[in-house]
């Protein structure tokens, strides 16, 4: 058997970010509900959907995309939105950041900035549509909200990126 060929029986071992990304996206959408902020309008952002887009943006292979839909569930037990509201809205970020991987010949730290922008400021309104009714006006309360999880994207990406650093890097 030559020197780089592995044996049979003997596993690779699990990548960190297999097990670390949906552990920290968990994480993230249980800060809300163990640091409860009382305020008249939204300024906490979306913690697990930062940390789902920061490990989606930064590592693509950590997570298949029909584990969103489970995460996302997980979200809306504790988030308080409706029952598979995260569900649908976190599959559909996903699966479009998908396409446009396929569509992008190379992405930078802005283009990053700009997907994980428009898919919160997605999450959050659609989130708002299933949410509320329609003759509540909230649209404008949800600006800062938007805007300061935007803010704190590349926080969310920072963190993933010192959890599971690039092997090169090491």
């Amino acid at each position: 058997m030559s020197q780089g060929e592995s044996l049979p029986f003997i596993q690779e071992p699990i990548p960190r970010s297999r097990w670390l990304a949906p552990l920290t996206i968990c994480a993230g959408s249980l800060v809300t509900a163990l640091f409860p902020a009382v305020a008249t309008i939204p300024f906490l952002p979306p913690f697990g959907l930062l940390m789902l887009l920061g490990w989606r943006l930064q590592r693509p292979d950590a997570i298949p995309v029909w584990a969103t839909a489970l995460l996302g569930l997980f979200d809306d037990l504790f988030s308080g939105q409706p029952l598979g509201s995260a569900m649908l809205l976190w599959s559909t970020c996903v699966l479009a950041i998908d396409v446009l991987d396929t569509r992008l010949v190379w992405r930078d730290y802005w283009q990053d900035w700009l997907l994980a922008g428009g898919a919160i400021g997605f999450c959050l309104v659609a989130g708002r549509f299933l949410a509320a009714p329609f003759a509540a006006h909230v649209d404008t309360a949800l600006l800062p909200q938007i805007v300061a999880s935007c803010a704190l994207y590349p926080l969310a990406t920072r963190i993933c990126v010192w959890l599971d650093p690039d092997p090169e890097e090491r």
